[in-house]
C-alpha cells in the first residue's frame, strides 16, 4: 500500500501544472520529454534550472545523465559536445542556465567543427537564479551581483555556425524543438523565462511574500 501510495505521490509530483507564465517551463519539458528516445544523454551543469530536467524529463533505463555532484557551474555544454562526438547516432540534450552557459558556450565552436549535433536548452531568466533565490530568502529586496545581462543567445549560436531559436512562450516550443531537431547541426534553443522565475513554484514575489511571514 505505502508503495502503490508514493508511487501516485511521485507521478503526480512529475505531472506538469501550470503556474500561468506565458512559457510554462513544466509543460516545455513534458513536450521535450516527449520527443526524447529512451537513450538519449541529458546533461546540465549546477543551478535551479537543472530541477525541471530533474523532474520532468523521464529516466529509462538506456538514458544516460552527465552533471556535476559538487555544484560545479559551466559542466554541461562541453559534457553534451563530448558526448555527441563520442557517441554522434544518440540524442544529446544540455539544459542549462544563462549565467551556466556563459560559462563555457564558446564550446559550440567544438561541436561545429566536429559536426556534433547537441541540442542545448538555455533557460534565461537574467539572473544567477539559485543564489537570487537564497538572497530572496535571506535579505529580501537586497540584490547584490545576481543580475545578468545576457546576449541574444539564439544569434550567438548562429554566429557559430550552429542552428538558435528563441522561446517566449510556451506555444512556441513544439516547432522550434522540431526545427531544431531536424536541422541536421547542434542546435540551441533559448527559452525566455517569465520575468521573477527562479523554480518550479518559486518566484521572486513568492519568497518575498514567504519573507512577510516569518
Amino acid at each position: 500500500m505505502r508503495t502503490k501510495q508514493d508511487r501516485a505521490a511521485h507521478l503526480a509530483f512529475r505531472t506538469p501544472a501550470p503556474e500561468g507564465d506565458p512559457l510554462d517551463l513544466a509543460t516545455v519539458f513534458a513536450t521535450l520529454d516527449d520527443r526524447l528516445p529512451a537513450d538519449a544523454v541529458v546533461t546540465f551543469g549546477a543551478g535551479n534550472h537543472a530541477i525541471w530536467a530533474q523532474r520532468f524529463l523521464t529516466y529509462h533505463d538506456g538514458t544516460r545523465q552527465l552533471a556535476p555532484r559538487n555544484g560545479s557551474m559551466g559542466y554541461g555544454i562541453p559534457a553534451a559536445v563530448a558526448a555527441a562526438i563520442h557517441d554522434p547516432d544518440r540524442r544529446v540534450v544540455s539544459v542549462a542556465g544563462d549565467g551556466c552557459f556563459l560559462m563555457n558556450g564558446q564550446e559550440l565552436a567544438t561541436a561545429v567543427a566536429e559536426n556534433a549535433k547537441p541540442l542545448i536548452i538555455v533557460l534565461n531568466n537574467a539572473k544567477y537564479g539559485t543564489i537570487r533565490q537564497h538572497q530572496e530568502q535571506a535579505y529580501p529586496g537586497r540584490v547584490s551581483g545576481t543580475g545578468l545581462g545576457n546576449p541574444d543567445f539564439a544569434a550567438y549560436a548562429r554566429a557559430f555556425g550552429a542552428h538558435g531559436e528563441t522561446v517566449t512562450v510556451t506555444d512556441e516550443f513544439g516547432p522550434a524543438l522540431q526545427r531544431s531537431l531536424d536541422s541536421g547541426k547542434a542546435a540551441l534553443i533559448e527559452l525566455k523565462v517569465t520575468d521573477g522565475r527562479l523554480a518550479p513554484g518559486v518566484t521572486v514575489d513568492s519568497l518575498r511574500k514567504e519573507s512577510c511571514h516569518v
